[in-house]
């Protein structure tokens, strides 16, 4: 094909500027649509086994009580159970002990019958001290949408919804112009007391 001006096709630079510019979004558009379609096709291949982990724990009830625990723990009354499904397959993936870990944590709940996160939080580690770091991994699940080591949800983590009256998820900004100038609302200083004992400090690597 014949290329001039900086190595376009003279269909493009003999074009209007409105023309060359819809050139353009198209090509990119195409390209877009490959490579999103590449990436689901290798999402599924990588995920099946993941998906098949999915269906069985939520015939079995396991997600069913991981959902239970999960409300319980961050002192809420709902939560997505699509979220919560692809958390638990995550946790119970990174660490395969965590299933039976949970299940303790489900069956305390059940029996003791906490009406806080903070007494539940203490009951477990006093009923077991181990089950603290199984608590870690779902809260962290759920308010960083993190598990496994991968991204399980960014927009919908918890941490996002706690401060959604002052603070926009690091993607792109929803106020209007300028808006970080105006002074943010007053939080109140938290007054509580931590419900599990201190862990070690670990550093992620970024």
């Amino acid at each position: 094909m014949q290329q001039d001006r900086n190595g376009l096709p003279p269909a493009e630079w003999c074009a209007t500027p409105n023309a060359m510019r819809l050139n353009r979004l198209m090509r990119m558009a195409r390209r877009d649509a490959l490579m999103g379609g590449l990436g689901l096709s290798v999402a599924g291949l990588f995920s099946s086994a993941q998906a098949q982990t999915a269906q069985t724990a939520a015939q079995s009830g396991e997600v069913g009580r991981f959902m239970a625990v999960s409300e319980r723990l961050t002192d809420r009354t709902t939560l997505d159970s699509r979220i919560g499904t692809a958390l638990y397959v995550g946790i119970v993936h990174a660490n395969p002990d965590r299933q039976a870990k949970i299940q303790a944590l489900a069956t305390l709940l059940e029996n003791s019958k906490p009406t806080s996160a903070a007494e539940f939080a203490r009951a477990a580690e006093h009923e077991d001290p181990s089950l603290k770091e199984v608590i870690h991994d779902i809260l962290a699940g759920w308010y960083r949408g993190v598990a496994d080591g991968k991204v399980v949800v960014y927009r919908s983590a918890l941490m996002f919804d706690i401060t959604k009256d002052a603070v926009y998820p690091k993607t792109y900004a929803t106020g209007g112009p300028f808006y970080w100038v105006s002074k943010p609302p007053e939080v109140a200083r938290p007054t509580g007391k931590p419900a599990l004992t201190p862990s070690p400090f670990v550093i992620e690597p970024t």
